[in-house]
């Protein structure tokens, strides 16, 4: 049977390291890679609910969709970066972050999920955080980052069960990818341990290696790289 998958987020590091990953590996006969950067049939903007509506439509007209991966989020942004401190909260640099790693990603889940070929072990993956982790926050500060994350993973679970009451083979989850050597950590590669940095290839094998090997029991998690499960 002809598949599809999607990419979201397929302009930046990850995400388009994850689209030539999925072309290359020629397992799906449709690869969407979706991007606010891009144009056409291409373009999406989760901010925007009506361009997250829209690009749905479009992949629906395709092959069986059974691959969705949400490779968006907000980390800096000029000279905003993440919070060292409680001083540094910002309500309009909060409500971003929110909008870009949690509302944005549970739009694209309203819209997208649905379109998952019923029956099949099909995927929904967000990337996420292992600093959205609550019982994992040791340090505090990254106020915005932190609880964006944490709020999409409780997003993503709320989905993941709401999504087996139509398809009890459907998986939902959010993925953790490590720290990838994008624009997103450049400016905090400094403190990761040597060989904990990924090249985005190397971060896009990762994360499809764990994707492959879910199963439907797996639905709701948040797990990282090397496939652990990730505490709340």
């Amino acid at each position: 049977m002809t598949r599809a998958a999607v990419v979201i987020g397929a302009s930046g590091g990850i995400g388009a390291a994850l689209e030539d990953a999925l072309v290359e590996e020629g397992e799906f006969a449709k690869v969407w890679g979706l991007a606010r950067s891009r144009s056409g049939e291409a373009h999406i903007d989760i901010t925007d609910e009506a361009s997250i509506e829209a690009a749905a439509a479009r992949v629906a007209k395709g092959p069986p969709l059974h691959r969705v991966i949400v490779a968006t989020g907000l980390l800096h942004d000029g000279e905003r970066g993440p919070e060292k401190a409680m001083k540094d909260l910002d309500g309009d640099w909060l409500a971003r972050n929110f909008a870009v790693n949690a509302i944005g990603p549970a739009l694209v889940a309203k819209h997208f999920v649905p379109l998952l070929a019923q029956g099949s072990a099909a995927v929904f993956a967000a990337l996420s955080a292992r600093v959205g982790s609550i019982s994992d926050n040791r340090l505090g500060g990254w106020h915005g980052y932190r609880a964006s994350k944490a709020a999409l993973n409780m997003l993503v679970k709320g989905v993941a069960i709401e999504a087996t009451r139509t398809n009890k083979r459907s998986i939902v989850v959010a993925l953790h990818p490590g720290t990838v050597d994008t624009p997103l950590s450049k400016p905090f590669q400094g403190n990761v341990a040597p060989g904990k940095l990924f090249d985005p290839g190397r971060a896009a094998l990762q994360l499809l290696d764990v994707i492959d090997g879910l199963k439907p029991v797996d639905t709701c998690k948040v797990i990282a790289w090397d496939g652990e499960e990730i505490a709340p």
